[in-house]
């Protein structure tokens, strides 16, 4: 019974949109992929781990398929929480998809982690899996951590406080060392 409904509303906001030569306008980046089931723009969804706030999604745009269970985003921003419901980060990305069944987000293009403590970390892919509470990624990444140390390295495991953090592969550190003159 909702996807008639969807239907008719589909039809009459396209009635609503066509100009003066009654066409709809059409612009390229506006419309629906073929096989997209919904689209939705200020899209807000809450990760949970066993019923405890992991952190809340938010998309600009999302595409849903596979019966509700896969959303492909646009423009992602994601607020971490800690164990006591406090903010404590957050990641932001150009698009990604959220993986319902597998509680699974891969964020995509110019990735951002920020957490409170002031650690900032830099990837073009990022995969936040909620169940196992960790993030990681295959791509190059570029970790930044107050005073003034940096991380680089090529694919990384870690929680998502960036307390843990494990480095696949070409794995270079840099920090500031104090040498105590005699």
């Amino acid at each position: 019974m909702r996807r008639p409904m969807l239907w008719l509303v589909g039809i009459l906001c396209a009635a609503a949109a066509c100009d003066d030569s009654g066409t709809a306008p059409r612009p390229a980046d506006a419309l629906l992929p073929d096989s997209a089931e919904q689209l939705g723009w200020g899209v807000r969804m809450r990760l949970t781990n066993e019923s405890t706030a992991r952190g809340e999604l938010l998309a600009d745009t999302t595409y849903t398929y596979d019966g509700g269970n896969r959303f492909e985003l646009r423009v992602v921003n994601v607020t971490f929480f800690d164990a006591l419901g406090a903010k404590d980060g957050q990641l932001t990305a150009r698009e990604g998809t959220y993986n319902k069944r597998l509680n699974r987000l891969e964020a995509r293009g110019n990735v951002v982690v920020v957490r409170a403590d002031g650690r900032r970390l830099e990837t073009q892919q990022l995969v936040y899996d909620e169940l196992r509470n960790q993030i990681f990624s295959d791509s190059a990444f570029v970790l930044n951590e107050p005073p003034k140390r940096q991380i680089t390295g090529i694919g990384f495991e870690s929680d998502p406080q960036l307390t843990k953090l494990r480095v696949i592969r070409n794995f270079k550190g840099v920090a500031p060392v104090q040498v105590e003159n005699k």
